[in-house]
């Protein structure tokens, strides 16, 4: 499918989100559209899915000028969306949610759950997204929810496939899986528009690319000639750095100590197994590991969220294990949370109030049972000014802003008071290069102001560029802790519970049953199996 974007302009008001944005994608193509934060990706996208009308521009499919007033025009013209946010129902089967809206029915009324099962199946078997028909969505990790929303824009027919920052929440291996199945489908004749601020990924995977910046197009070309930093400076408006010398740091007591901590995930599988670890003033200590060993509950306890089964948990040499979320806060802990609609805002509230729901009840917020609006307004433009927050006003709900905004709401409540301790899981997920750089900036300056900063990231990059020591997590445990300097194979072989000393000696076992025998292990650990 060929698709043609002219002159697209739309505005919510005063805001310009699109402003005459041309561009085509041809068949059998995957198409980047970069840019950072408020560029108007996603509005662009929406307009095309028929989820906004467009003020002015035409959309032409093969040639022919086309108005979608629903996503369902959409869909019935052969174009398939993949929101950053799954619109799937977690008690629904997979087989169920494929069909959503477009259901198969028996003697007319009845859900044909045979024929969605084997819809799914044939689907899963032609694009390689393998996928269990049958299992229930809400117990699938991300990055079998993204298959199926991919299953289910296939099951519409979707010659034209869009993908709205697919990677934001997935694991490396799972963002190499995605790479294959999209040249999957891009090979099979399929055009893929994929949205993303990612430099390296734009290399990795797309064969054009067109970014945007401030709402019109800044730059478009073959990625394959694109230095990242020419795509960077495209998206920001400027250099942009992106190999920075932080500076040596200069660690003096220990902040955060703990000792054989053991914590159970809820649901009571062993997630955290009798770890050990220090961070001291004026360091930072990042996580390295894969998705799923622990560091989401390492975190959780550590903030207050998840109570832990035994161990200790000393800030500032006083036992804290088991406090509240309250009392974490008053004692100095900063947490920016790995998913920041559950764990760090309240999305009906405005933007202004989410930047004090630690400091709400305090001075200059309240005073007493009554709280000064004045403040809290002027606190949030000051952080929405110095942070980049894109908004109309700080008195907007939070759920209307793109996701790398609330991000940003997260990461300035978060520095912008007094710390002991900031315990930062994915802090710059979601966000575009620049953005990137400036809470980078934050949290060194944080360390260097005499802050204790752990770091868990999904990407090494942050993992390598941020940490004075990298700590390498795997099956609930620390199992070294290193310079970052001895580079990603090493740490990469760490991640997988290999020493590198050992590397030669583990090879992949070629006996009949090994690849079951080291599945059987891990689902031992985490308490898992065929649930």
């Amino acid at each position: 499918m060929r698709v043609d974007l002219e002159g697209i302009t739309k505005s919510f008001g005063s805001l310009l989100a699109n402003d005459l944005v041309s561009l085509t994608v041809n068949p059998g193509e995957i198409h980047c559209i970069l840019g950072e934060n408020g560029a108007g990706k996603s509005t662009l996208m929406n307009v095309l899915f028929g989820m906004i009308e467009p003020d002015a521009g035409e959309i032409r499919v093969d040639g022919k000028p086309v108005r979608f007033t629903s996503p369902r025009e959409a869909i019935a013209s052969g174009i398939g969306m993949v929101h950053q946010h799954f619109m799937l129902v977690p008690v629904f089967t997979v087989a169920e949610n494929a069909v959503l809206g477009f259901e198969p029915v028996k003697k007319r009324v009845l859900l044909d759950r045979a024929l969605s099962r084997r819809k799914v199946l044939e689907l899963s078997e032609a694009y390689g997204l393998a996928v269990d028909p049958d299992a229930i969505v809400g117990d699938l990790p991300i990055g079998m929810q993204q298959r199926v929303e991919i299953l289910k824009a296939l099951g519409h027919d979707a010659r034209l496939l869009i993908l709205d920052e697919p990677t934001a929440v997935l694991t490396l291996q799972e963002t190499e899986a995605l790479f294959k199945i999209m040249r999957s489908l891009a090979d099979s004749g399929r055009s893929i528009m994929f949205i993303t601020h990612k430099l390296k990924e734009v290399a990795a995977v797309a064969d054009r690319v067109t970014v945007l910046r401030r709402g019109r197009v800044a730059g478009q070309g073959d990625p394959k000639t694109l230095t990242e930093r020419e795509l960077a400076s495209m998206i920001v408006g400027r250099d942009v750095q992106l190999d920075v010398d932080w500076g040596k740091p200069k660690p003096s007591r220990a902040v955060l100590s703990v000792r054989d901590l053991t914590v159970y995930d809820e649901r009571g599988a062993l997630a955290v197994d009798r770890l050990n670890l220090e961070v001291r003033a004026g360091e930072i200590v990042s996580i390295a590991g894969v998705d799923g060993n622990g560091q989401t509950e390492l975190v959780r306890s550590l903030v207050g969220l998840l109570p832990p089964h035994s161990g200790s948990i000393e800030l500032d040499g006083k036992p804290v294990a088991g406090a509240s979320p309250r009392k974490m806060i008053e004692l100095g802990v900063g947490h920016i949370p790995e998913d920041r609609q559950v764990d760090g805002l309240v999305l009906p509230m405005s933007i202004a109030e989410n930047l004090v729901l630690d400091l709400y009840s305090r001075k200059p917020f309240a005073t007493g049972w009554r709280r000064d609006l004045r403040a809290i307004e002027e606190n949030a433009e000051r952080l929405v000014e110095e942070f980049d927050i894109r908004t109309q006003s700080v008195n907007a709900p939070v759920a209307n802003l793109s996701g790398g905004n609330q991000q940003k709401v997260v990461v300035a409540r978060e520095l912008s008071r007094e710390l002991v301790l900031l315990v930062a899981s994915q802090p710059t997920r979601g966000l575009d290069v620049g953005s990137i750089e400036y809470i980078h900036r934050r949290i060194v300056a944080a360390r260097d102001a005499g802050v204790a900063v752990l770091l868990v990231s999904a990407e090494l990059d942050e993992v390598l560029s941020l940490g004075d020591r990298v700590a390498v997590m795997h099956r609930g445990k620390i199992v070294d802790v290193v310079n970052p300097d001895v580079g990603r194979d090493h740490i990469g072989l760490l991640m997988t519970g290999v020493q590198p000393s050992a590397a030669e000696n583990s090879r992949t076992d070629s006996r009949p049953g090994s690849g079951a025998t080291e599945r059987l292990r891990e689902l031992e650990w985490r308490g898992g199996g065929d649930d």
